[in-house]
């Protein structure tokens, strides 16, 4: 599957984002879908997560200030952020955990969008 990121921009403190991921690709299906972050000289983290089910996670720092949905129509997945800080800073990444054939067999994968930056300064 083929992600693409978007809506990626800069923001001052407090202030809101709605970044996209956009799935295309022939997949069996999709598991799951994340939204991680590297902050420069740091290592990538896990941002949130939706499963196929519906299910959410959330990093702890972003409980209740970032909301992870999808809209399974559009192939997209969203994270809305609100009450950004300037440590929200980061190229924010969607990974998806999918399955697709591998001939005649399923086969489990994973695969990274090309990320997005996000910018909280004022």
């Amino acid at each position: 599957v083929q992600l693409q990121a978007s809506g990626g921009g800069l923001v001052q403190p407090g202030g809101s984002l709605r970044l996209s991921c956009a799935a295309s690709g022939n997949v069996h299906s999709i598991n799951a879908t994340g939204w991680y972050r590297q902050a420069p000289g740091k290592q990538r983290v896990l941002v949130a997560r939706i499963t196929s089910g519906g299910s959410t996670n959330y990093a702890d720092s972003e409980k209740g200030r970032f909301t992870i949905s999808r809209d399974n129509a559009k192939n997209t997945v969203y994270l809305q952020m609100s009450s950004l800080k300037s440590e929200d800073t980061a190229v924010y990444y969607c990974n998806a955990d999918y399955v697709a054939w591998r001939g005649r067999v399923l086969a489990r994968y994973e695969s990274w969008g090309q990320g997005t930056l996000v910018t909280v300064s004022s």
